[in-house]
């Protein structure tokens, strides 16, 4: 079973960098689409950014444009997203996620990892 296994949440603040990671447990993704996804308190998980594995194109939520790059190494098979000027509202929990479909939407998502926790202290 493929399995993706996030990394690199923390405790920052307001106005800090963050680099979030995403090890696909196997090479399966040469077709499909990898965003994150985040999830906050008392709130729905909602689109964040996405990557196609194969061509490299990329879409953002507008609450992440010009402040968060999604990105991949197809060589070492990892998923990053990359979080600049960090506000206490991207407090939440970070999913990354792949899908077959080019899709913003969480139900399109096959597969998901267990979540890494980012918190931004003002």
């Amino acid at each position: 079973q493929v399995q993706l296994v996030e990394s690199g949440g923390g405790l920052v603040q307001a106005g800090d960098s963050l680099t979030l990671s995403c090890a696909p447990s196997a090479r399966t993704f040469g077709r499909y689409a990898m965003a994150w996804f985040r999830q906050a308190p008392g709130k729905e998980r909602e689109f964040v950014a996405r990557i196609t594995w194969s061509g490299g194109r990329t879409y953002y939520a507008d609450s992440a444009k010009g402040r968060f790059t999604i990105s991949k190494d197809n060589a070492e098979n990892m998923l990053y997203l990359q979080m600049n000027s960090l506000k206490p509202e991207d407090t939440a929990v970070y999913y990354c996620a792949a899908s077959p479909r080019l899709s913003t939407v969480v139900t399109d998502y096959d597969y998901w990892g267990q979540g890494t926790q980012v918190t931004v202290s003002s």
